[in-house]
Order: structure tokens, then sequence, then C-alpha cells
């Protein structure tokens, strides 16, 4: 993968698990979280904050906050492709985008929302991330600015009420 290419960091190939899947038929919406949580690692680890960086011991990256639309369901066996695009950054935050797609028929199944935050795992609080992956953040975001906001980003859940047509 490259830090400057202006499309989406891919994820290898998924299978949905059998005991994903729940009474609906269908794999389970915790189970998506899942997904997205472990292939989160392929963005983290080009980034430079991946599983190397957090076994050292130093410092580490958390989720603060996650939405999740569920557009289309999987089933048992069903292959499975993560995708991911930076909508934002800070020196403290990564705010990512992740598609999830059924790996040979190409729909969109879900989308994650996901706010990220660097911690100091010495005192356990924020902090800023190291200057290298400052830097490959700066380069990806450069890279994805030219990539179109997904329509799932910045959603807020709620339910609107009712406009009254005038009589």
């Amino acid at each position: 993968m490259n830090i400057h290419n202006p499309v989406l960091v891919e994820t290898p190939l998924r299978k949905v698990e059998k005991q994903w899947i729940d009474l609906n038929g269908h794999m389970n919406m915790a189970y998506y979280n899942v997904l997205f949580d472990e292939t989160s690692d392929t963005i983290l680890s080009l980034l430079g904050v991946g599983w190397d960086y957090t076994q050292q011991g130093v410092g580490s990256c958390f989720t603060a906050e996650v939405h999740v639309s569920y557009l289309k369901e999987l089933n048992d066996g069903d292959p499975v492709r993560v995708a991911f695009q930076m909508l934002d950054w800070d020196e403290k935050r990564l705010h990512l985008f992740a598609y999830m797609y059924h790996g040979t028929e190409n729909y969109l199944a879900a989308t994650s929302e996901q706010m990220t935050i660097h911690m100091d795992m010495q005192s356990r609080r924020v902090s800023p991330m190291p200057q290298s992956v400052q830097e490959n953040a700066r380069a990806l975001m450069s890279a994805h600015k030219s990539l179109p906001r997904p329509d799932q980003a910045g959603r807020v859940i709620g339910i609107k009420p009712k406009v009254k047509k005038a009589s």
C-alpha cells in the first residue's frame, strides 16, 4: 500500500464465520463491528500505530466513537472486504471511514465512521502521536482529500419530527 495514493486502503479478504450468524439467519450486528475493528489494523499499521507500535508499550490507538450503518445482509461463508478512507486527523485523533463490501458481488453491506484517539500507555491519557505518524497521516489525508465524502459520514441518530402540512 502506498500512503500517497488517492485510493482507499484495502484490507485482505475475510469470510463470514458460522458462529457470527444470528437467529435472523444473517451476520449479527456485533460481528460487523468485529470485522471493522480487526481490519482497522491495516490502516493503523500503514500510519505507523499498528500492532508493532502497540507492542512497544509506549502508545496505542483507542476507539472513542463509532457509527455503523447496516445496509445489506451478509451470510455464512460470504467473502468480505473492507476499505478505509481518512476523513480528517489532528495530532491526537484520526477520523476514519470504512466500507464493508461483499467480496464477490461487490455490494456495500455496511459502513463505519470512527474517531480514534492516540493514548500514552504509561499515563493512560490522550497524547500526540509520534511525529512520524503525524507525517504519515498528513500524507494520507492529502491523498484522500480528493476522494468523495461518504454519504453516511457525519450522520446523527434521531427521529425527525413530522412536518405538518398547511391546510
